[in-house]
């Protein structure tokens, strides 16, 4: 009771700020009818409780299992079992992964059903299961991360030349959706699990992180991919910028309890079948170690509903209808700085950087704080969002101009901080894109984007998550150099 009691006091001290600003924008620019301002506060009170309790089953149920799974592919010497189990865990997490069917819905719905939705869960659950196979051999083979990476992103922007914009929108907003709150704890302790074992400690630090970033790549190839022989040039969306107002306070919670519950048990389920699995033949863990994964699954499950259920019932539809007002403004400016801002603390309620930056001053027994890894992350998501309402506001600008420039920066950036870093900098950007990302900020992207004539709602709200996903890279390497320098600093004192 203690342990979630904190998380508690954690959670509402990062959710708070969010009310507080939509607050102060209700009595400002952007006045929010009764009821629906009534919703947006019945959420945030949602999302505090269902978000402490998903992080504290989190951690007495989904990293335990994470951590013997990774213990389980170094234990077992071979090469094939390392790849197959990996590719079917990532395969998996991903077909079930909320935040990936909640988008592959989106892109049918608005492509009138030219993809199908299962076309698109198959090709990136089956580009991530790749590429988790390949984030496990590196780590168990010694393979440099920047290698990996730098390949890997090679062969992305090869097939950029030939990608249409909406699938590439498409490819690097899957990405961060595949990274959502159940798929990152469970990846991440996993290659905690795997580093570990490993007997050097400091290749074990560096190599705890990065397996999130080189899973994520997989959904944009798997997309790229399709892009070759799916062409969408013919295709073109509709998609009505409607304002859903009910009529009583918990209706829209009741209306999205039963599908919410039902999509987050068949996310939940996978991993439950895969422990039932591993504890028959590989952990044989004591009853009382598998009796509280398991409730830790429970209370998960619990966590993980109650939040999305806030984030879509009560967030939604107060950040569409905000983003419309701002960007009715004459001043766009003042569109861009609400982004700016909205970015920097809408990052804070998302549940894998809890995990993530938890997971950071573990593993470097507190050498990198998670509160400066927060602060980092929050100005770099602050820049992604202003930015992407940059380029709602004004025409012309594409999702390539910041995409292209952005990632050749985060590679050469690689190649000049510390190891651990690099790591860190990629799984940051898959876990800043989580279901606070595709709820609120896309909705306000959404909103603004049906206030300006000029604008796309269909090509200019994809990319807003690509955006949010890619920031972090460049912010948290740039930390990584002023550790760098920081580090000489202090080794030249000492001499």
């Amino acid at each position: 009771m203690r342990v979630l009691l904190n998380k508690l006091k954690e959670v509402s001290s990062a959710v708070l700020p969010v009310v507080a600003l939509v607050v102060i924008l209700h009595f400002t620019l952007a006045p929010i009818p009764g009821l629906l301002l009534f919703q947006f506060l019945f959420g945030a009170l949602t999302i505090i409780l269902g978000l402490s309790i998903l992080l504290f089953g989190i951690e007495i149920g989904v990293l335990p299992f994470g951590n013997h799974m990774g213990a389980s592919f170094v234990k077992s010497n071979r090469m094939w079992y390392v790849i197959i189990i990996g590719f079917l865990l990532g395969f998996f997490v991903n077909v079930a992964e909320p935040d990936l069917r909640v988008l592959a819905m989106q892109v049918s719905s608005v492509m009138g059903g030219y993809i199908s939705v299962g076309v698109i869960l198959l090709v990136v659950s089956v580009g991530t299961g790749v590429m988790l196979s390949l984030g496990v051999l590196r780590i168990v083979k010694g393979i440099p991360l920047r290698l990996v990476l730098a390949v890997t992103y090679g062969i992305i922007f090869l097939l950029v030349i030939f990608a249409s914009s909406d699938m590439l929108a498409i490819g690097f907003d899957a990405s961060g959706a595949t990274t959502g709150a159940l798929t990152v704890p469970l990846v991440l302790a996993l290659s905690i699990g795997v580093a570990a074992l490993k007997k050097d400690s400091r290749s074990s630090e560096e190599d705890s992180f990065g397996i999130v970033g080189i899973m994520s790549t997989g959904a944009i190839l798997g997309v790229l991919v399709l892009n070759l022989f799916v062409k969408t040039g013919s295709v073109t969306g509709a998609a009505a910028l409607q304002e859903a107002h009910s009529p009583s306070l918990f209706g829209p919670f009741l209306s999205e309890f039963p599908g919410i519950a039902l999509d987050s048990l068949i996310a939940l389920l996978p991993l439950v079948l895969i422990l039932i699995l591993f504890q028959k033949f590989k952990f044989h863990l004591k009853a009382q170690v598998i009796g509280k994964i398991i409730q830790g699954f429970v209370y998960t499950y619990i966590g993980l509903v109650l939040f999305l259920v806030g984030a879509n019932a009560g967030f939604m539809n107060v950040g569409k209808l905000i983003g419309h007002t701002l960007a009715s403004y004459d001043s766009k400016a003042i569109l861009v700085a609400s982004g700016f801002v909205l970015g920097m603390f809408v990052i804070l309620t998302e549940p894998a950087v809890y995990i993530l930056t938890q997971q950071i001053e573990n593993v470097t027994s507190g050498y990198i704080k998670r509160k400066t890894v927060l602060l980092t992350l929050s100005i770099g998501v602050a820049f992604a969002v202003g930015l992407a309402m940059l380029r709602i506001a004004v025409p012309g600008i594409q999702l390539w101009h910041y995409l292209v420039p952005g990632f050749a920066i985060s590679l050469a950036l690689m190649f000049f901080v510390p190891n651990i870093f690099v790591g860190i900098a990629f799984d940051s950007g898959g876990v800043a894109s989580g279901p606070m990302t595709a709820t609120f900020v896309l909705a306000f992207a959404q909103g603004a984007s049906g206030a300006i004539e000029s604008s796309n709602i269909l090509q200019d709200s994809f990319g807003v998550i690509a955006m949010v996903a890619m920031t972090p890279l460049i912010a948290l390497q740039v930390l990584g150099v002023i550790y760098r320098l920081k580090s000489r600093k202090l080794k030249g004192g000492n001499a």
